[in-house]
Order: structure tokens, then C-alpha cells, then sequence
């Protein structure tokens, strides 16, 4: 069985084409400029990249340009699209829905209820999913919900201290996001374990960021909550915030409230906090050279990552393994020394050269003798998204009626 795994972009198309009966990766390809005159498209496969530049207008022909490329007799990667068994989406959130869902028009209806509270994440998607439905009938297109991995979370850690009324009549709960990150944590780290009692706090920290408490399999409390721009601030995105400042700062700012919410969503984060961008990289380049602003916004984020890395350790009553995962916690060693500094006393002990030496590999990189594990573990979301594309194609087919 073949899966396609679709990553969608405001103006671009990643993808990865898994082989499912081994879980070997056929290829992997991305599709940019999307409404541009020219888009950049490659594929590789085998150690093989393939390019070639042509008029992409929408997501659905991206998809179609994906799929020529896939079947063309240069790649030989696909004889053709029939092989494909459906197209798998990191789908983020809907009203009333989560899970692992068949796109039809009712899902897409519901992701349009909460395209407010996901401004840059479901419409494109949504847009993205009707075109493609409407091009490509004959492949099943699936949506598994970031939210579903967090259905775990008890009461106590799910609701806001807000009216009953809001959550029951209109989901206004903490629902976490990245949850096919979180989930392949702790898919991944009970295998090298080889434990299921496991109490685990992923960190999933990247140009959108989160952490998540793990106990035994089940997230618990995750630091997101009814949209992805609360928890930690990201890389544009302003994260926790007293909602009391809005209409102050629509009167002090002259603007409307969709403006500012706008700010907040787009212009906020490590770019509004330091002036210099949205990626971890240069505002650390700019602190090194001295930029005030730079260097607090790097201190803020660590010091909001350690706020909730504190609360899920009183959570769990402590932690067997803290790991750090996605863009910048795989690969950025200062920030992993910063966030476990002096938590020796919690039991939480780095070894500064393993750290030096294990970015973007799994690895361990605690001190010998350190009650809580440290470790370093790549993402992979894909590969749940197709794993559970693969199972919910197995459901429909049980639920045929026999002939």
C-alpha cells in the first residue's frame, strides 16, 4: 500500500510517498511559488533529484504536477497514480471533529467554523483539499487531526476558568496541537525503551513550538490550547496572552480588532519581541553581536519553556525522559543547554560534550547517572499521518457490507 503525505504551505507543496508494507520512504518532493509564473518542482528518490520549473496556479495542480513527476518515465518512481491508495493531511483543526477523518464536504465545512481561530493553517488547507477532491476524485483524501493524540488530557488540565457554557456550546477548551510529533515521541521513545509506563516530556520546538506530558502513551496536558497561537510564543505568533490588552490596544493603536489580531498572529513572537526575524537562528546571531532585544527574546522563550517544562514535572511527579524534538530542539545546542540549566536538584543532568556532539541524531545527551534521561530524537510526522491513513482505510473496508 502506498500513501502520499501531503504538508501544505500558503505557496507551497511538500510531500513524502511512503511504501507502507515496509515503511520505506519512495520519495520525497516539494512544489514552490506556487501562482507564480514559474515553480520550482524536485522529487528524490534513490539519492536521485529530480528538477524542472513549470506554471503551477493552485495547490491541486501541484498536486497533479507531484503525481506526473512521481509517474514519468525519468523517475520510474510510480507506473501509475492507481498505486497511490490515498492522500494523508496534517490537518490542524475543525469544529466538532477530530480524529482520523475521510475529507468530504461536511470536514471541510467544519475546518471553515474555525478558520478564525487557525488563520494561516486551514484555509489553505481547506482550499487546498477542495481542489484537489474536485481534480483528483477518484484518490481518498484523509485528514488526521493534530488534536486527536491530546483527546487523552483529563478534565482538570482541558478547561479554561471561563463560563461551563463556552466549552460545552462551543468547544472552548485546551485541545494541543502537534500531536503527530508528540505521538511519534512516544511511539518511538517506549521502542528504545522497549517500556509503555514511560513518563515523557516532548518538546517539540520549532518555528511553532509546544510541550507535551506523556504518561504511559497518553498525552496529559499539552501547553497549546483551543488554537495553536497560545503556549509558547513562536516564530511570528504571539502564544500566551492577556486578552484584556486587545481592545486597550485598539484604542491606543487606531485599529480594529481583526488588525490587531492580525499583529498578534503574524507580526509577534521572536520577530515582534526581537525586531530582527521569526528564525531562532538569526536572533541568536544578532544577540551574539550584542542586540539587546535579540538576546531578551531568546531568554524569554527559554524562560517560557522552562515554566512549562517546570509545570509538567510536578504534573507527572517527575519525568523518566525529557526529549527534545523538531527544528530547533534537534539541532540547536545552546538553547537545549539553556533550558535544562541548574536543574540538577530536579534530577535533570546534562553532558555539555554529548550535547555539543548529538545535534540532528538520535541520541541521549544526559550525564551519566542522571535520574531523568535526556535525549535528542528527530521528528517524524509523516509517518504517522500515513500509519494512520493506513488504518483508517482498513476500517472503511470492515465496514463494507459483505457480499
Amino acid at each position: 500500500m502506498k500513501i502520499l503525505v501531503a504538508n501544505i504551505g500558503s505557496t507551497s507543496f511538500k510531500y513524502s510517498l511512503f511504501d507502507m508494507d515496509t515503511e520505506v520512504v519512495l520519495a520525497r518532493g516539494r512544489v514552490e511559488r506556487i501562482g507564480e509564473a514559474l515553480s520550482p518542482c524536485t522529487v528524490e528518490s534513490g539519492g536521485t533529484r529530480y528538477s524542472r520549473e513549470v506554471c503551477v496556479k493552485d495547490h491541486a495542480v501541484a498536486v497533479r504536477q507531484c503525481l506526473d513527476q512521481l509517474t514519468s518515465l525519468e523517475t520510474g518512481i510510480l507506473r501509475s497514480v492507481d498505486e497511490i491508495s490515498a492522500i494523508g493531511f496534517k490537518a490542524v483543526h475543525a469544529a466538532g471533529i477530530s480524529g482520523v477523518q475521510f475529507v468530504d464536504a461536511s470536514l471541510l465545512d467544519a475546518m471553515e467554523e474555525f478558520n478564525n481561530l487557525l488563520p494561516a493553517h486551514n484555509p489553505p488547507y481547506i482550499k487546498s483539499m477542495r481542489n484537489i477532491s474536485e481534480r483528483l476524485p477518484d484518490i481518498p483524501l484523509i485528514a488526521a487531526f493534530e488534536t486527536d493524540f491530546h483527546k487523552t488530557i483529563p478534565p482538570r488540565n482541558r478547561y479554561y476558568g471561563v463560563p461551563f457554557e463556552w466549552a460545552e456550546r462551543y468547544d472552548v477548551i485546551r485541545y494541543g496541537f502537534h500531536g503527530a510529533s508528540h505521538r511519534y515521541i512516544s511511539t518511538r521513545v517506549s521502542q528504545i525503551f522497549n517500556r509503555q509506563d514511560l513518563r515523557i516530556i516532548s518538546m517539540h520546538l520549532g518555528g511553532s513550538s509546544s510541550l507535551c506530558a506523556i504518561n504511559s502513551g497518553r498525552s496529559v496536558a499539552a501547553s497549546m490550547g483551543t488554537s495553536p497561537q497560545t503556549g509558547l510564543f513562536h516564530g511570528n505568533r504571539c502564544g500566551d496572552f492577556d486578552p484584556f490588552v486587545i481592545p486597550y490596544l485598539m484604542r491606543k493603536l487606531s485599529k480594529s480588532q481583526e488588525e490587531v489580531l492580525k499583529i498578534l498572529a503574524t507580526q509577534s513572537g521572536l520577530l515582534g519581541l526581537s525586531g530582527v526575524g521569526a528564525d531562532l537562528r538569526d536572533v541568536m546571531n544578532a544577540s551574539s553581536k550584542g542586540n539587546e532585544r535579540a538576546k531578551l527574546a531568546v531568554e524569554t522563550l527559554v524562560g517560557y519553556i522552562r515554566l512549562y517544562l517546570g509545570g509538567y514535572l510536578v504534573e507527572l511527579g517527575g519525568a523518566d525522559v525529557l526529549v527534545f524534538t523538531g527544528g530547533i530542539g534537534e539541532n540547536n545546542v545552546e538553547i537545549r543547554e539553556m533550558i535544562v540549566a541548574n536543574l540538577d536538584s530536579l534530577g535533570i543532568i546534562l553532558d555539555q560534550e554529548k550535547n555539543k556532539q548529538s545535534s540532528g541524531k538520535e541520541s541521549s545527551i544526559h550525564a551519566e547517572g542522571s535520574p531523568t534521561q535526556i535525549w535528542i530524537v528527530p521528528t517524524n510526522e509523516e509517518i504517522i499521518v500515513a500509519r494512520q491513513c493506513v488504518e483508517k482505510l482498513k476500517e472503511n473496508v470492515k465496514s463494507l457490507p459483505s457480499v
